[in-house]
């Protein structure tokens, strides 16, 4: 494993920083494209914990761009490299920082809803079938166990929010947002996404219960798939060889973020700043799953760093 310092957050002299998000910085590059580096943070319940995971940065870099190229043929993307020898000279100078953890991309006009696609019924999605029988507005049949298989895969789209959580919406308030032609496509994509990785997936070992994907529009008028795709950060990840619904109401052990989280919740802590820091052992055992996912889904294991 590699033995280098998790990185808490970067800072590159000879780029523009244009946010710090949760996990991810985003910078400058040029007018046509932007930088994004995977830190080694985690976050849980809209907090960014004190607590880095090591290697986490490598492993989300390292998925997004094996499902890029996997799924390139149901949407274009806006990955351009993760190797640093292939970026520009500004970037390249900063190699210490970046190696592993970056990626290369084009710029976009980013549409503003989050494209959820549930597969399973487990989260957020479980708490309203019990309170109401539905999903998001999808009525499904009643007497539904937990981390049950739904019918059919879900489009629950959502508004982004640049604090907080973000807010289901319903697909005709999503179509007054960015237009009903680009819902339906983006509706008819997310759900295609899914439906190849989840096939995909299952076929390493993993059940891709959820996930959640980003698009933007090019300067050509092209939608895109964007951020990050089907990694442990934006999608629960459970293990075949577990998976048991309704026994006991047990969940899967996941592959996914969900491990802090379920730790989180025996503390004495109200989910708001400033977020309790995560005990060593926690932290190593989410680097582990974090590994082990990218192990089951490519075949391979993730060396000391990604170029």
């Amino acid at each position: 494993m590699n033995a280098s310092a998790p990185v808490s957050q970067t800072s590159l002299a000879s780029l523009v920083l244009v946010r710090r998000g949760k996990v991810r910085d985003v910078y400058s590059v040029d007018e046509e494209h932007l930088l994004i580096v995977a830190t080694d943070r985690i976050s849980a319940f809209d907090c960014i914990l004190p607590t880095q995971i090591s290697r986490k940065g490598e492993v989300l870099t390292a998925i997004s761009r094996f499902w890029f190229e996997r799924l390139a043929h149901l949407a274009p993307h806006h990955l351009v490299t993760t190797e640093i020898e292939h970026m520009p000279d500004s970037v390249r100078g900063e190699t210490a920082q970046l190696r592993g953890r970056s990626m290369f991309v084009k710029r976009t006009e980013v549409f503003p809803v989050e494209c959820v696609v549930r597969g399973y019924l487990a989260g957020s999605g479980w708490k309203d079938y019990q309170r109401t029988g539905q999903i998001c507005g999808h009525r499904l049949p009643p007497r539904l166990r937990e981390a049950e298989q739904l019918p059919a895969p879900l489009f629950t789209p959502a508004t982004k929010a640049a604090e907080g959580h973000d807010e289901n919406v319903s697909e005709a308030r999503m179509a007054e947002i960015i237009g009903a032609e680009a819902a339906r496509q983006l509706r008819d994509t997310s759900l295609a996404l899914y439906r190849a990785a989840e096939t995909y997936a299952r076929s390493r070992g993993i059940i891709i219960a959820d996930t959640k994907f980003e698009f933007g529009l090019d300067r050509d008028g092209r939608t895109l798939l964007i951020d990050e795709v089907l990694t442990p950060d934006s999608s629960r990840f459970w293990p075949l060889d577990q998976y048991a619904p309704g026994c006991g109401g047990d969940v899967p052990a996941s592959f996914d973020k969900q491990f802090v989280r379920d730790y989180l919740e025996t503390l004495d802590w109200n989910k708001r700043p400033p977020a309790p820091p995560l005990p060593p052992e926690v932290a190593a055992a989410v680097t582990a799953r974090y590994l082990e996912a990218y192990r089951l889904l490519t075949g391979k294991s993730l060396g000391l760093s990604v170029s």
